[in-house]
């Protein structure tokens, strides 16, 4: 596209320019701009356009974005932030100086302190990434440039610095903005992110694809010292490394480690040696001299040649941190560590990475520490004890004065270990769900926290079984998908029993589609030897946990939903292990019959308390078990009224699946039963309250009991319901 006919963007400071170039190379180092030295502290922001209407950041929300947030919509503590309010977008960055861009750092990290004490989102991980994301984004040219990310909680300075500072206050919000990047949501976000590991392989993607179509943009890629627990990662610099083309990887390291050890050693330090070699290994004529070097020995000899790399590998394994060669032999140039916090060494390595034509895949490996202006900002929340707080911030959504079924879960297990010292606990995904602390305190030998290394997880729980232990693998719903593999192949085919803890099961509120646990009910149940059942409250959960237990002849597994329990005031007893495929009914009634699965018992609950009201009395069932299901009791079921309803908060081709099946085998839908499942819609359901959620799904109570009035012919009634 010639930039004569691109579309232009406007800077709050009176600079014209064009948004969209052919190639990086379109951009100058320094932009024209007759004000750049300064900034204007009242400015008429009403009338500066983004981008243009048809490409709106936020797809069907909003038109205009403004650098400040709008007063009127929310409460905005004043704070001076003259450089911040005219970022409209990162092109603006281009003309700021480094003293200017300290600056910016500074304002963006108050802006994120303020957002995160009015929302209760912890923000730490992007308060750390400040610099870094204002370095990437001042060297290279988003959305030209592609600029990927693995972790969803570093993106909000990006988010910032892209046009949604306005909208940061409906962060995972209904109708508000994700809180993970998102193609649809914005043309800066290259990709989606959330689950972590995947943005060296996508990026990759686009990098093949960049050479294949003859462009020319660069292809910078975030990932952090957690997400390289996965094996992806290391599928993925592999095969960078064996394409060689070019493609920038930043390692965001926190220095966070999973399991610290008290006699482990000093951690990567940054220092003027580190500095000045960092910007040595970036620099072109360094860059141009190995390259040189590697010619002239490969001329002499394949001998000479192997041993100049060998020298070079050891020269560069003395001066860089301790397993830094592992880059070098998967392919990638490592260059590093660079001070991640600071803003003159990060645009110094960048640039000059961004300089080279041909590079292959580089990776710059950037300290940058959790804690940076955390001490001297009275509006943050946040401590000096703090711990990763990014891990858990996906659980600060909900009440946590409340007990969860996780702490149910936990408690129960706990006293189970110390009466069988075979139990143990396997935990995989990105976060560990706060209740597991207890067990791990308990019993420090008995648990096992691999990370973000879920297909592991499962084949090390396999192997643990094998070994005559009883391992209870505990994997968010939507991270067991990638693991789906080894449940097949290394627990089911061999019937070997692991107990899998299906957590975060069903709508996760503000989490979004992205971490959704919509599918694991039709995942799990479809495999032959494995025996899948869901709690319908604390109790069944206790019991269920006693079942697992004494199930040792296959797998096993059980889903609980997040938040808090149903709250009953009975006192939780001692698990007693329940009869494999038995259900139970819960309220007899006539005509219809609501059959629940899992947490969808309680709301079939709800419902028949309001058909109650209109005098219709239906019967609610705990189905208890998706497979093998209570064919007695269905039978029973169909036998004795005119309707069943199955519910669950799953995906079609779930629980209700298995229920049309064996009702359609058997004849019974031959007679004069009538079934209809109520099921997960067959759509992604956006960020919002679980309540909301659930009333987009059309899973309450009131959508359950609409349903029973449209099979009874009372059309107007079922409307009432609906509506309310």
């Amino acid at each position: 596209m010639d930039m004569a006919t691109a579309p232009a963007t406007h800077c709050s400071f009176g600079i014209r320019i064009h948004s969209h170039a052919a190639s990086s190379s379109c951009f100058p180092n320094r932009l024209d701009c007759s004000s750049s030295s300064h900034f204007p502290l009242h400015l008429e922001l009403s009338t500066i356009s983004i981008f243009p209407r048809s490409s709106s950041p936020l797809k069907g929300s909003m038109d205009r974005v403004c650098a400040r947030p709008d007063i009127d919509d929310f409460y905005w503590e004043k704070v001076s932030t003259p450089i911040l309010d005219t970022i409209e977008n990162p092109i603006c960055l281009k003309n700021l100086s480094l003293k200017e861009l300290k600056q910016l750092a500074g304002e963006l990290r108050l802006e994120l302190s303020s957002i995160m004490s009015s929302t209760q989102i912890s923000l730490s991980a992007s308060i750390a990434a400040v610099e870094l994301t204002i370095a990437m984004h001042h060297v290279f040219h988003a959305p030209v440039d592609k600029i990927l990310w693995d972790v969803g909680e570093q993106t909000y300075a990006h988010k910032i610095l892209t046009g949604r500072r306005s909208l940061m206050y409906t962060m995972r919000q209904k109708n508000g903005i994700s809180g993970f990047t998102s193609r649809f949501e914005s043309e800066y976000d290259a990709f989606g992110a959330g689950h972590g590991c995947n943005s060296i392989s996508a990026g990759l993607g686009m990098a093949v694809a960049r050479d294949m179509k003859g462009r020319r943009e660069r292809i910078v890629t975030v990932i952090s010292n957690l997400t390289t627990m996965a094996g992806q990662v290391y599928e993925a610099m592999s095969n960078a490394g064996y394409l060689d083309s070019n493609l920038v990887v930043v390692l965001n390291d926190s220095r966070h480690s999973l399991l610290p050890k008290v006699d482990e050693g000093p951690k990567t330090s940054i220092n003027a040696l580190s500095s000045t070699l960092s910007k040595l290994q970036s620099s072109k004529s360094f860059r141009r001299f190995r390259e040189a070097a590697k010619g002239v020995t490969k001329r002499i000899g394949r001998g000479m040649h192997e041993w100049a790399a060998k020298v070079d590998e050891y020269a560069r394994g003395l001066i860089g941190p301790l397993g830094s060669t592992l880059f070098d032999e998967l392919g990638l140039y490592y260059i590093g560590p660079v001070d991640g916090n600071n803003i003159e060494d990060l645009v110094c390595v960048l640039q000059e990475v961004a300089s080279l034509d041909s590079m292959g895949p580089v990776l710059v490996h950037v300290i940058t520490d959790d804690n940076q202006g955390v001490e001297n900002n009275k509006r943050s929340d946040m401590t000096d004890g703090q711990e990763d707080d990014s891990i858990k911030s996906n659980f600060l959504h909900y009440d946590v004065q409340q007990r969860t079924y996780g702490d149910c879960f936990v408690e129960t297990l706990v006293s189970e270990a110390e009466k069988d010292k075979d139990i143990v606990v396997v935990n995989a995904g990105t976060m560990m769900e706060p209740s597991l602390e207890l067990f791990r305190d308990k019993f420090p030998d008995r648990f096992f926290d691999v990370g973000m290394a879920e297909q592991h997880a499962v084949t090390f729980a396999s192997g643990l079984s094998c070994g005559g232990l009883k391992p209870f693998c505990v994997i968010p719903s939507s991270f067991l998908q990638r693991a789906y593999d080894q449940v097949v192949h290394d627990v089911d085919q061999q019937k070997i029993p692991v107990r899998f803890v299906i957590t975060s099961a069903g709508l996760v509120g503000s989490d979004g589609p992205l971490q959704c646990g919509a599918f694991d009910i039709t995942f799990m149940s479809c495999l032959p030897n494995m025996i899948v059942m869901a709690p319908s409250d604390e109790i069944e959960l206790v019991h269920m946990v006693a079942t697992a237990i004494h199930v040792n002849d296959r797998p096993i597994c059980f889903r609980y939903p997040r938040g808090a329990l149903v709250g009953r005031d009975q006192t939780i007893c001692d698990g007693v292990p329940i009869e494999i495929g038995e259900g139970r009914v819960l309220v007899e009634g006539k005509d219809v019959a609501l059959l629940g699965y899992g947490s969808m018992v309680q709301n079939c609950l709800k419902a028949h308390t309001l058909l109650a009201k209109l005098g219709i009395e239906v019967t609610v069932a705990d189905a208890r078990f998706c497979k093998p299901l209570d064919i007695k009791l269905l039978r029973q079921l169909c036998k004795h009224h005119s309707f069943l309803i199955s519910v669950e908060e799953g995906s079609i081709g779930g629980f209700g699946s298995h229920v049309a099946q064996f009702i359609a085998l058997d004849g019974l839908l031959d007679g004069s039963i009538k079934w209809r499942p109520i099921v997960l819609p067959d759509s992604y359901i956006e960020h919002a309250s679980p309540n909301e959620q659930l009333q987009q799904a059309g899973l309450t109570g009131h959508h359950i009991a609409a349903t029973t009035l449209s099979l009874l012919g009372r059309t107007r009634e079922a409307l009432q319901f609906m509506c309310s």
